[in-house]
């Protein structure tokens, strides 16, 4: 089965159809409503941008590592929606993905948006030593798998069927690994 073609219900009963270049802006414009929310201003407003008392330098430099990887981990799953599925990547605004994006980094990870999130805010922690910030990620962890568990699968269950479902089955909902092939 295809995964990236959408089922004749979902294509008939989804969300109507948008060009690619109005889903990169709407993309574009969901910057600072999600990643500029939860990665900038809450991290701002919990640290001021202070740093603790300087980890080693060795620390440091993975910081870096982490911030730049959880970046470019953000913007390829960002980009999907345009490339892979002309949709948004807001669940509760229609007109969302109309395929199970299946490619880049949803390749390895149902939720690369988040970890993206987590990955780059452990590395402002690390760089800034500030241990609220992982005490703050941990909680939006926690809030992120609660949302995902009680509204957005069910919610790509009921609009993708059998297609999300095969896809649940063979990739990891939070740990990046090589998906299971289907029997």
């Amino acid at each position: 089965m295809n995964q990236t073609q959408p089922s004749k219900d979902s294509a008939a009963s989804g969300p109507p159809e948008i060009s690619r270049w109005a889903s990169a802006v709407v993309t574009v414009l969901s910057f600072p409503f999600g990643p500029g929310l939860v990665v900038v201003l809450i991290p701002y407003l919990l640290t001021r941008w202070n740093e603790g008392r300087a980890y080693p330098e060795a620390v440091r430099i993975l910081a870096i590592v982490l911030i730049v990887l959880g970046t470019g981990l953000m913007l390829a799953s960002f980009s999907r929606f345009t490339i892979e599925a002309s949709g948004t990547p807001f669940p509760t605004n229609p007109p969302s993905s109309r395929r199970v994006i299946v490619g880049g980094p949803y390749r390895y990870v149902r939720n690369p948006m988040y970890v993206s999130f987590a990955v780059v805010l452990v590395g402002m922690s690390l760089y800034l030593a500030r241990p609220v910030l992982l005490i703050y990620t941990v909680v939006l962890l926690l809030l992120l798998a609660a949302f995902v568990h009680w509204y957005e699968e069910p919610t790509l269950v009921r609009r993708f069927g059998e297609q999300y479902s095969a896809y649940r089955n063979q990739v990891s909902a939070w740990l990046p690994r090589v998906p299971r092939r289907s029997p």
